[in-house]
């Protein structure tokens, strides 16, 4: 079955919908150089992990200057996963996972060299970037090559990237990922999550309803 991961939480009451809802992951997002409303500070995310129960991975999701800012990072807020995004290299991300006791996943851009990071990393998670290397854009991609790299990459891939509860099961049926991972495609307008589009979007891709 496709994991899901819901992220972007800032909110206590967030993460217990999303739990509730069935999600095998949740994300929380801190210390990232972009401006983005789910940005949170080491305390909340500390406090945001510490809420996600046995059985889910919360996940924390960070862009890291160097290796040592995000094992003290880690170290910090204690998560589950650590997510890297477009900040470390191959040899840097390599060099994380082998200091931390955490799972390392690294978000790399849809056109980006899979491969590279594919023997680096713990996961890839395929997402559409902005120019400054964040995901989080809302924004699709070529849902066909990520589904290549599923068939050829011996790496769990997750799918990012403009999925919501509308296009996720179609997406879920192309690609066959891992697992996939939304934030704002369960927002309402200003950045609040849609508790009910949370429980859709966990719906749709874990029973394939497309259009319903």
């Amino acid at each position: 079955m496709t994991r899901v991961k819901i992220c972007g939480h800032t909110q206590i009451d967030d993460v217990r919908v999303s739990v509730d809802a069935g999600v095998d992951a949740v994300g929380v997002i801190a210390d990232v150089p972009v401006e983005t409303p789910r940005d949170v500070t080491r305390e909340t995310a500390t406090t945001l992990l510490a809420a996600v129960p046995p059985f889910v991975s919360g996940t924390l999701v960070t862009m890291p200057e160097t290796v040592a800012a995000a094992r003290d990072l880690v170290a910090a807020t204690e998560p589950d996963a650590v997510q890297v995004h477009g900040t470390l290299d191959p040899d840097e991300v390599a060099a994380l996972a082998a200091s931390i006791a955490q799972p390392v996943l690294v978000a790399v851009d849809h056109d980006a060299d899979f491969d590279a990071y594919a023997t680096a990393a713990d996961a890839l998670v395929v997402d559409t970037f902005d120019a400054d290397g964040g995901g989080g854009t809302g924004q699709t991609h070529d849902w066909e090559r990520t589904a290549a790299a599923v068939e050829t990459l011996d790496i769990p891939i997750v799918l990012a990237g403009g999925l919501t509860p509308e296009n996720v099961a179609e997406a879920v049926e192309t690609v066959a990922p891992y697992g996939v991972d939304t934030a704002s495609g369960v927002e309402r307008d200003g950045g609040d999550t849609d508790h009910e589009a949370v429980a859709s979007f966990v719906d749709r891709a874990t029973c394939g309803q497309v259009g319903v």
